[in-house]
């Protein structure tokens, strides 16, 4: 078994990446560990196809300590007051249509998740699907092409369209529904859930192999004993990719229109895991999930979001951007994405955030989710915020919904098959001040 995201040997190539953008000398590092007989290939789906011997290994953990010890420098964002964007119209329709479209979005780019932009162009044009209009289906894409870019292997069996039964598990959603328990818990304000509650719940209700990359890092981290003030820099090259950005949508729900709040919120989650443009994106999603709740417009929801993060940043700058490709044409505006951020690894945040951005100038709720699975790299996830931020801003076109069966299948204890109005319903709770 070759267990994904956490194999030193698979670690470094992926942290010496890290460290040079972060303008770290990594080329002593990278001397030893070629001369040792390591490679610089950073594994694309997190595992090299062997083991290394005891003796890389040992190699690669040392060389980890050695980047950790150069790359610590990292310091958290201050979110600033902002004014309240006022009160929602309709808070309930709103937050239950935020959930499903997270749901809808997210469940649109499962079955093409880790297939290339290229890979993805070829099964929908080969069966007539090009542009997206419907959930994926695998009818009339030959067997060539299925045999060339194979659906993702979790995904083939509950999210293509013919088998689709209800919301299928995925981790997109089980961080969601946990953010809305933990603010259940621990309460939604200020003075309520901590970063060492975040690591406890973790603990107790996620199964270690549903957690990926940065979040399976840091999982292994707590359970060595390391605190979770430093869980997010230890070993840990996925700091500035997208899983603090996918967890962070309910802390905007609970917080309608006031952004600081949310961001505030989304800081104490994403702080046990990422650092850099991971936390800034985590922190434009939260201020742009409150925004979208009493907003009308999706572009606004995200520039009003902007506002809880430094301007010069790489996530600001990547929003800015796929804002600026509105009017272009679709293969032009996903042609200059992957001009400028195509270095980029697939889950990496300021990519995927520039696509979402682009996704969310769409004039509809089936463009927007259509855009980002079209775009590639992370499929489920941007598909996940810009349906989330549509939902809640114009609402779910019942396609998109029926489905979804009003029900969701989860890895959190208690929540299996829970109805997605009852989510809403609760989340509203917290939103009011129920919980």
């Amino acid at each position: 078994m070759r267990l994904t995201w956490v194999q030193p040997e698979d670690l470094l190539p992926h942290q010496l990446v890290q460290a040079r953008s972060e303008g770290v000398d990594v080329t002593d590092v990278q001397a030893r560990w070629l001369a040792a007989g390591g490679t610089t290939d950073a594994p694309v789906s997190g595992a090299s196809d062997e083991p290394a011997t005891p003796a890389l290994r040992a190699l690669a953990r040392e060389l980890l300590d050695v980047l950790d010890a150069r790359t610590g420098d990292w310091r958290e964002p201050v979110i600033p007051e902002l004014p309240s964007l006022g009160a929602p119209v309709d808070l309930e329709t709103r937050t239950l249509n935020a959930w499903l479209g997270r749901m809808a979005g997210n469940l649109l780019g499962k079955p093409v998740e880790k297939i290339p932009r290229e890979g993805i162009r070829e099964i929908l044009a080969s069966s007539g699907q090009w542009p997206l209009s419907q959930y994926i289906t695998a009818a009339g894409v030959p067997d060539e092409v299925q045999q060339r870019w194979p659906w993702n292997r979790r995904s083939k069996v509950n999210s293509l369209r013919e088998v689709i039964d209800g919301m299928p598990e995925d981790d997109d959603i089980n961080f969601a529904i946990l953010a809305l328990v933990m603010m259940e818990r621990f309460g939604p304000g200020e003075h309520g859930l901590t970063t060492e509650d975040v690591a406890q719940s973790w603990l107790g209700d996620l199964p270690a192999g549903r957690v990926f990359t940065a979040e399976r890092v840091a999982y292994r981290n707590l359970l060595e004993g390391i605190e979770p003030a430093r869980a997010a820099v230890v070993g840990n090259p996925f700091r500035e990719w997208i899983g603090a950005q996918i967890r962070t949508d309910a802390y905007g729900w609970a917080h309608p229109g006031d952004r600081t709040a949310a961001a505030r919120l989304a800081l104490v989650d994403a702080r046990l895991s990422h650092t850099g443009a991971g936390v800034d994106g985590a922190l434009w999603v939260a201020a742009m999930s409150a925004a979208a709740l009493v907003l009308d417009d999706p572009v606004e929801a995200a520039v009003a979001g902007l506002d809880v993060v430094g301007g010069q940043g790489a996530i600001a700058r990547a929003v800015r951007f796929g804002l600026s490709l509105a009017d272009a044409e679709l293969d032009d505006a996903l042609d200059a994405l992957h001009h400028e951020y195509g270095d980029l690894h697939w889950v990496h945040a300021v990519n995927n955030t520039a696509l979402t951005a682009y996704a969310l100038t769409a004039a509809d709720f089936t463009t927007a989710i259509g855009r980002a699975v079209m775009g590639g790299w992370d499929t489920d996830s941007a598909g996940a915020t810009v349906g989330a931020v549509f939902g809640a801003t114009r609402g779910v076109p019942a396609e998109w919904s029926a489905p979804l069966d009003n029900r969701v299948a989860t890895s959190l204890p208690g929540m299996d098959q829970i109805a997605i109005d009852e989510l809403a319903r609760r989340t509203v709770e917290v939103a009011r001040g129920g919980a």
